[in-house]
């Protein structure tokens, strides 16, 4: 999928047109209960084509000695990482110091760039635009984030510049899967475990993986496309932007893989960095299993270590309780089989199809067991059950009020389907449909 970043130095409306691209997408969206949307990620969809979009903004540090490393570091990842970068102004201001850093850089770039005069929200501030054609970028686009106006036609202009997707159909038919986490927690070090070669640097410094490797992986029984993501650039200060960098470094390498191993590091346990790309996996509906690594770095091991461990990790990514939860040695090959084996496994359960006898037989029995709750007086009768024929497990649940049906009855049903059918590792989507 496209990746469009959106630029700028803070105060110019940067989250205010990402909000407004992402919230064209979200009224469409199918919502994964228990997985809060990343404040700074999101999908928009335009005239048929969809696109992710990362906002930039909130990461600039509140002190003049910082200001120019951080805004530089945010606009070369942006540069590095999308496929079209919004260049964001705003006319009332006109040309800062600070927007003039962030043109320096992007006329270095090869990449598409569209410079995006904001807050032009009258028409006698059209003629205040013509001053950012000082930078050099091309002719600026009005808009105005808060109202909406022009962002049409800067959207038609985005969707001319994204590249041609590669389409599903001319993927390879064999799994993709990606091996993500934040950084230095060995996803290096376990491609190489897998590969069996130093295919990848390794190092102790966060971040030696600038780019997603991919690698044709055939070996044991599996056959596969192994993405080692990248990590940081560098180490960073900040918690904030460890996280910023981690999340925008895997956002690529989720979309396009079937299954993620996300890797987390046994001496830190569950972070929010963990957290953040782990709702990034649920969200775009990926199968998922979690590498424990470092687990011989652990002292004084009981017998309940790995058993608290695991319990504080289902806490932490509830209610999605039944992904594979692997603890892992990269550097002594401790359990690698395992992994394979368990991303082997959640592959053929995302891609499951169930047969409508098969979902009628097994489910019906459950509902007429524990119907959903009556509301205001009236009952609600599901009749039928089908699989929707879409890339992921998605079932459509015929009703005759399935605006009453509420969430807790939905998640009722989905923990059915998972005990009747195996679904260990995936995301499963729910739709209530009047019959």
């Amino acid at each position: 999928m496209s990746l469009v970043a959106i630029v700028g130095r803070p105060n110019v409306g940067k989250s205010t047109l990402f909000n407004r691209l992402v919230g064209m997408r979200q009224a469409i969206v199918d919502e994964v209960a228990g997985v809060t949307r990343d404040r700074h990620y999101g999908k928009c969809e335009w005239c048929g084509k969809e696109f992710s979009v990362i906002d930039t903004g909130g990461y600039a540090v509140n002190s003049d000695d910082f200001f120019e490393e951080e805004i530089r570091k945010q606009v070369l990842l942006a540069i590095d990482e999308a496929d079209v970068i919004l260049f964001m102004c705003e006319v009332n201001s006109g040309v800062t110091d600070y927007d003039n850093i962030i043109a320096d850089i992007l006329r270095r770039t090869k990449k598409p760039v569209l410079v995006v005069a904001n807050k032009v929200d009258t028409g006698d501030k059209l003629f205040d635009i013509h001053q950012f054609h000082v930078f050099g970028l091309g002719e600026p686009w009005a808009i105005s984030s808060a109202s909406g106006s022009g962002t049409g036609d800067l959207l038609d202009k985005v969707i001319e510049l994204l590249p041609e997707e590669n389409t599903e159909e001319n993927r390879k038919e064999i799994p993709h899967i990606a091996i993500v986490g934040k950084p230095n927690v060995g996803k290096s070090s376990l491609t190489n475990a897998l590969l069996g070669e130093e295919r990848n640097i390794v190092t102790p410094i966060a971040g030696t993986t600038r780019d997603s490797i991919s690698t044709y992986y055939n070996k044991f029984g599996h056959e596969f496309m192994l993405v080692d993501t990248a990590g940081l650039r560098k180490k960073n200060k900040l918690k904030e932007d460890l996280e910023f960098y981690s999340v925008m470094r895997s956002v690529r390498s989720i979309e396009y893989s079937d299954v993620c191993i996300l890797m987390m590091d046994a001496q830190l346990g569950v972070e929010q960095q963990d957290m953040s790309i782990f709702n990034l996996i649920i969200r775009n509906k990926k199968g998922c299993v979690i590498v424990v690594n470092k687990w011989d770095m652990i002292q004084d091991k009981e017998s309940n270590t790995m058993r608290d461990l695991t319990k504080k990790i289902q806490d932490r990514i509830a209610p999605f309780n039944d992904i594979p939860i692997i603890f892992t040695s990269v550097i002594n090959k401790q359990r690698i089989l395992d992994v394979l084996n368990e991303a082997a496994k959640v592959y053929i359960n995302r891609t499951r199809k169930v047969a409508t006898s098969k979902l009628n037989d097994a489910m019906l029995p459950e509902i007429e067991k524990y119907p959903p709750p009556s509301v205001k007086g009236k009952y609600i009768k599901i009749k039928y059950i089908t699989q929707l024929p879409s890339p992921t497990p998605s079932f459509a649940f015929f009703c005759n009020l399935p605006q009453y049906v509420r969430e807790d009855y939905k998640r009722y049903l989905e923990n059915r389907l998972r005990e009747k059918f195996d679904f260990k590792g995936v995301p499963i989507q729910i739709f209530l449909r009047k019959k």
